[in-house]
């Protein structure tokens, strides 16, 4: 297949308009004028499979240099196919919860500036257990929105909305989780998307039997926030959601084919979160391994999974369309560990230290896959890091949008030119910063209040409630074994580091708990007063 030349797309910062966007039809007619008819009908499809909670080394692929225990335990034969075929990204990073990571990806913002930090689901309120120590600052609790006006919510030109405009069909099948309850994105179809299958506002899954009808109760006045919507036609089956949602999206890439238009589809899988629901199809193999119950649900959960990513790629071969579709495959963040998981927490996502929640490897660090037949190399690694937020500057290279215009100001960068295999483009010590003024909903190795810098070989986190500063050099020592913030040899750097994260920070107008015994702000991690940057007055 030749190689097409791709439109730039200003995903840097500094070269993007930051301009309010016009609706679909405008943009449609924008991308018409910029783009040529035969330049419009070589656009890909893109299908993009994200993944719930899963681990960085939860799959038989590795993503480490070496072949580790977990490698041996996980069966995922359509993730090594990818592999084999596409590129390895073994240094991504998303963010340690759900909603901030599928923000960003929307968006092309850090959580630093759209300030949804935690995960979302009630409106105006928060998940934030209380703090002895500090008050949690007034976060976006309700989400994102494509509207202006709607209370502690971002106001955004999400991505959908700009592919929608450009011509593609926009379709989410899954999960959403980009605001809470009663707010617009609660309804994913606010956000540009033409088609929404099981999406709302719940970050969970009540149940994935169909014979408990997806925790549906039928014929009652309300259901539980955690419910599957929209799949009544499955209610009493005797099948897994995640089959039910491949199925969901086969008839989705149908109907595009059908209207002769590309198609973006989100294929967002509630697996592998909680609850660890036993998928019949694979979980007696795993017990009769001898892997205690839990441990056999959750690899059974993994093996659900990859045979939906599967499916779908053979259901796009026998479309006669695979040559000309882009998969990407992603987790939103690190896995479980704290809680719900068999063994001792903690260690579920070895080599990396601690999981979900936590600024350490084991909460952000996560597998991504992208095959790009054609343009990127089959079987090749990159190493560079990158983040989640790059994804949509990424997609609309990729969708071949022409220059758009955002209300927000994108701050992903676009890895095409990874994917050409110029790993020079990025470089490698690109700051990425990961914010959480908050506190996840479960205690664990690393979890608190936190801001983190990735530069280079090097990672530094500073804890908001105690002022305690973790340095770590991840090259030597992926493991996190050798804490490095109050040895003196590196004092230089890890001020340096704190200064330039504090300097992110305060770019963006981040946020900052209080303390809860003097009623100050805490300090920025450069130990700095929050007051002095002149932001206090807004930081609530």
């Amino acid at each position: 297949m030749k190689k097409t030349e791709l439109w730039p797309v200003f995903g840097l910062a500094a070269a993007l308009a930051v301009q309010p966007v016009g609706a679909a039809e405008r943009l449609a007619r924008a991308a018409a004028d910029t783009l040529s008819g035969a330049e419009q009908e070589e656009r890909p499809n893109i299908l993009l499979f994200l993944v719930d909670d899963m681990g960085w080394q939860d799959t038989s692929e590795p993503f480490w240099k070496d072949t580790t225990p977990l490698n041996r335990i996980y069966r995922t034969p359509n993730m090594e196919r990818m592999a084999r075929q596409g590129v390895k990204f073994t240094e991504m990073y998303a963010s340690p919860v759900s909603s901030p990571s599928r923000v960003s990806l929307l968006t092309g913002m850090t959580p630093a500036a759209h300030r949804v930090t935690n995960w979302t689901l009630y409106r105006d309120r928060g998940p934030d257990p209380e703090s002895p120590l500090v008050e949690w600052p007034a976060w976006n609790v309700n989400g994102i929105a494509a509207q202006p006006g709607v209370p502690r919510t971002t106001h955004v030109t999400p991505l959908p909305e700009l592919l929608r405009g450009a011509g593609y069909r926009t379709i989410l099948v899954g999960k959403a989780h980009f605001g809470a309850i009663g707010t617009p994105a609660a309804d994913p179809c606010t956000l540009g998307f033409e088609v929404n299958v099981a999406g709302h506002a719940g970050g969970g899954v009540a149940s994935y039997l169909g014979e408990k009808n997806f925790g549906n109760r039928p014929g009652a006045d309300s259901q539980p926030p955690q419910a599957v919507p929209g799949l009544e036609s499955y209610w009493g089956e005797d099948i897994f959601l995640t089959e039910a949602l491949t199925r969901e999206a086969e008839r989705q890439i149908d109907t595009a084919l059908m209207l002769g238009r590309p198609f973006f589809l989100y294929m967002s899988h509630y697996a592998v979160h909680v609850p660890f629901d036993r998928d019949a199809r694979y979980y007696q193999k795993y017990v009769d391994r001898g892997m205690e119950p839990a441990e056999a649900a959750y690899a059974a959960l993994i093996e659900g999974m990859d045979r939906s990513l599967g499916d779908l790629r053979d259901y796009l071969r026998e479309r006669g369309v695979e040559r000309n579709t882009i998969v990407i495959f992603l987790s939103d963040n690190g896995g479980l560990s704290a809680w719900a998981r068999g063994g001792r927490p903690g260690a579920q996502n070895w080599p990396l230290r601690s999981g979900k929640g936590s600024p350490l490897e084991g909460g952000i660090r996560v597998p991504m896959l992208i095959e790009w037949p054609g343009v990127a190399d089959s079987g090749t690694h990159c190493t560079v890091p990158v983040a989640i937020h790059d994804l949509m500057p990424t997609l609309l290279e990729m969708g071949r949008t022409g220059p758009v215009r955002t209300v927000q100001r994108i701050e992903g960068t676009s890895l095409v030119p990874l994917l050409r295999g110029d790993e020079a483009a990025i470089p490698r010590n690109r700051p990425l910063v990961w914010h959480f003024p908050n506190m996840w909903d479960a205690p664990g190795d690393g979890i608190g209040p936190y801001s983190a810098l990735r530069q280079g070989d090097w990672k530094l986190i500073y804890y908001y409630d105690t002022g305690r500063t973790m340095l770590f050099n991840l090259r030597e020592d992926i493991f996190e074994k050798i804490d490095h913030g109050e040895n003196p040899v590196q004092a230089k750097r890890r001020e340096r580091m704190a200064r330039r994260l504090t300097h992110e920070l305060k770019r963006v107008d981040a946020q900052v708990p209080r303390l809860r015994a003097t009623g100050e702000w805490c300090r920025w991690p450069d130990g700095t007063s929050y007051r002095e940057s002149g932001q206090a007055a807004r930081g609530r």
